[in-house]
């Protein structure tokens, strides 16, 4: 289980990202925020992209989901295809 404390400044009371944390941070706090955000996705389903923006929207307030989408498919947090029709998690590491 991951520890989101380090989020709480980014969150509001409803628990939505409120900004992108600055580049200065980008190891640790960007990184953090885009588990909270996966974690946000149905393992096993498959999202269009329009999904995708529509679910990081009700859980962000600064107005980027294609930030926020790139940025989770550039750390293999989604996967998707190769023209951005279909957005999905990768399968989940076995021991």
């Amino acid at each position: 289980m991951i520890d989101f404390t380090e989020l709480q400044p980014y969150l509001d009371d409803q628990g939505r990202v409120t900004r992108w944390p600055s580049k200065r941070n980008r190891a640790r706090v960007q990184t953090l925020v885009l588990w909270y955000l996966a974690e946000k996705f149905a393992a096993g389903r498959t999202y269009t992209e329009c999904e995708v923006n529509q679910l990081l929207n009700e859980h962000h307030t600064f107005c980027d989901p294609a930030l926020l989408r790139r940025e989770l498919f550039e750390h293999g947090l989604l996967q998707r295809e190769r023209n951005g029709s279909a957005y999905w998690l990768p399968p989940k590491e076995t021991a």
